[in-house]
């Protein structure tokens, strides 16, 4: 017997090891704050302090220190403004102006969550602490409240840079999650290699894809310099750098599906041990040189072996988001439909928070922001199914609000409950491997603070408010919206498009004629305005004249293609897959995009087999034409009428 897909999403939780570094860092960010709080009497902003660094170890997930500044400062900062902006909007305004005010925020927020993580981390932040900010009971100022908000998550931040991980202990306290995330990346290229001709080349190719976007955004945090200032750092640089033509050399044999020897994956293993463990490469076994994929992989592993010992290298192969790209992103089909949909359900949840708040339906002790708070998680469609979420989140409240119930009889105050605030912000890093244990985990924390700040035990009435805001946003998430729904899976599947197009036009360029024979039938020249475009998107990236570039930046160029279309292809799957879960009301506006991004892949994984096949012989192959032309063919005729991917591709004009 199968679940449906939106009960098996609810079901399905993440596995891994337990972050103990980040269970070290959780015990020691609410809970102390907290106690500071207390002990100088201002348990207000110890409460607030608290409250954001809960939000900052959701948000403090594995990966590099240069990565955390962005995940987790960016969001704080994003939710101090959000505690001004609810702290003195009810201050000044109405019940009325309140709501009006408030779902602006929600629109705001909602059309910004769609540029990427981080900021849909701050949009949710933003979106909470405005409604604590309005909300909850504090006797400070507002500028002092977003202080505080600011410093609790700054603290967590403080302690993912100060206290030692696994990497550092191993004497590299600088690069704990970078050396790892590049040393994954030539195990990845292994595990393809060792794939090829297997029904798991596929998956394998997809993790490889996972491997090198982690080991990207590793590389890429924020940092004080422009460029690398280490000897060090420059060497890992070289080193993510090396490992791009070994996987597109890697992606080619797997498309070529032709079986490779086995010792051919030993020399990525022996270049991820080297990495791990900042030694030399040693001797590196090559591969046969049959043909142009195993030249490829052969001249790759050489030139590893080189930066390797030269350890010189800065370019990472990524591209600055212009701000051409963060408007098409909130103000494109899935910004409008993201903002569109949680102003509704941030509002909706206001408004109804402040009828119940003002009929004095909470009695003495108000905790009307918890309505709209709770629907700020509910309503994230980056957070999961719509109906999952439901699910988790009834789930989980209950849950926690029973245990937090039989831990408020036998605790003592406020020591007692200090101490259950500390265990849970050290379990929030492994909850968050399922939904509904992390709701669980942050109803015991939200609601320890609440009564260490002076109000009664809420379990009950955080119960009731859950399940509201749980029918407020299935009510408000099957409501028919303005135009094509699906526009976050559009969005996606049109970068996905856009990002194969440019790909795919600067491997053509690189070839001399003009025109394809296939079966006797000659194909009419139509590549050159796209050909075009990719001269100008070669200017964009490097700022030099593409046709004056040597071979080797034409190959960086082509590798920073190739990087961004495979993750604008991870972004979509993941997107599709998320819409696949929902209820079928849902679901069904999302049908038949898994078909044409499968179709987009297969695109992108023939061009990187030309890529090899042109560096090597200068030529295409007839089959390779002849794939190229299937696929063009079979993804127009799968997104015919529907417009579902804005790509303009172009003909194949290219020499048998």
């Amino acid at each position: 017997m199968h679940l449906p897909p939106w009960l098996a999403h609810a079901l399905r939780a993440q596995r891994g090891p337990i972050p103990w570094s980040a269970v070290v860092r959780g015990a020691l960010s609410a809970g102390p704050l907290l106690l500071a709080g207390v002990l100088a009497d201002r348990t207000s902003l110890g409460v607030v302090a608290a409250i954001a660094a809960m939000l900052a170890g959701i948000n403090d997930r594995p990966g590099s220190r240069r990565v955390s500044v962005k995940r987790i400062g960016v969001p704080a900062l994003a939710g101090a403004v959000g505690m001004i902006v609810g702290t003195y909007a009810v201050e000044y305004t109405g019940a009325v102006t309140l709501t009006v005010l408030l779902t602006l925020v929600g629109l705001v927020a909602g059309g910004v969550s769609a540029v990427g993580p981080v900021a849909s981390g701050a949009g949710t932040q933003v979106l909470v602490a405005s409604a604590i900010g309005a909300g909850m009971p504090l006797p400070e100022e507002g500028w002092l409240r977003a202080v505080a908000y600011l410093g609790g998550g700054c603290w967590l931040l403080a302690l993912r840079l100060a206290l030692p991980t696994p990497g550092s202990l191993a004497g590299d306290f600088r690069f704990d999650g970078e050396r790892e995330a590049v040393a994954a990346v030539y195990e990845a290229v292994a595990g393809l290699l060792d794939a090829v001709g297997t029904k798991h080349a596929t998956d394998r190719r997809v993790a490889l894809t996972a491997a090198l976007d982690h080991a990207q955004d590793a590389l890429t945090g924020p940092r004080l310099r422009r460029y690398a200032s280490s000897a060090a750092e420059r060497r890992l640089h070289a080193q993510y750098a090396a490992a791009l033509p070994l996987a597109e050399a890697a992606t080619a044999l797997a498309w070529a599906e032709e079986a490779v020897p086995g010792r051919a994956s030993a020399g990525p293993r022996r270049l991820a041990a080297a990495v791990r463990e900042n030694t030399h490469t040693g001797p590196l076994p090559a591969p046969n040189r049959s043909g142009p994929a195993l030249r490829a992989l052969d001249d790759a592993l050489l030139r590893a072996a080189e930066a390797f010992d030269r350890g010189r290298g800065e370019d990472l192969h990524t591209r600055r988001l212009t701000g051409r790209d963060l408007l098409r992103s909130v103000f494109g089909a899935g910004g409008r439909e993201y903002g569109l949909r949680v102003a509704l359900c941030f509002g909706a949840s206001a408004a109804v928070a402040q009828a119940l708040h003002h009929s004095h339906w909470y009695g003495e002790h108000a905790h009307w922001y918890w309505l709209p708070a709770t629907a700020v998680f509910l309503v994230k469609p980056d957070l999961g199914p719509l109906a999952s979420r439901v699910l988790c989140r009834a789930a989980g409240t209950v849950l926690g609000a029973l245990v937090f119930a039989g831990f408020a009889l036998v605790l003592p105050r406020p020591e007692g409950l200090i101490a259950l605030v500390a265990v849970s912000g050290a379990l929030i890093p492994v909850a968050t491997r399922h939904f509904a244990a992390q709701t669980a985990v942050v109803t015991v924390l939200v609601l320890a603070l609440v009564m260490v700040g002076g109000e009664p035990q809420a379990s009950a009435s955080r119960i009731t408010e859950t399940l509201l805001a749980c029918a407020i946003v299935l009510l408000v998430g099957h409501l028919p919206m303005p135009g094509q729904r699906g526009g976050g899976v559009r969005s996606r599947l049109a970068a996905a498009g856009r990002a194969a197009e440019a790909y795919l036009a600067h491997v053509l360029r690189e070839t001399e004629r003009p025109v394809l024979r296939e079966a006797g039938r000659p194909v009419p020249r139509g590549a050159e305005p796209a050909v075009r475009d990719a001269r100008a998107e070669d200017t964009r990236i490097e700022g030099t004249r593409a046709e004056d570039t040597p071979t080797e930046d034409a190959r960086a160029r082509r590798w920073t293609l190739r990087r961004e279309a495979y993750r604008a292809l991870a972004e979509a799957r993941t997107a599709i897959a998320l819409a696949a879960a929902e209820l079928p009301a849902l679901a069904r506006h999302s049908e038949g995009t898994g078909e044409i991004v499968a179709v987009l892949e297969r695109i992108v994984d023939t061009t990187t087999a030309c890529a090899v096949h042109l560096d090597d012989s200068g030529r295409l192959t007839p089959e390779q034409v002849h794939r190229l032309t299937e696929l063009l063919d079979e993804l127009g005729r799968l997104d015919e009428g529907r417009g579902r991917v804005e790509v303009r591709l172009p003909e194949v004009p290219l020499a048998g």
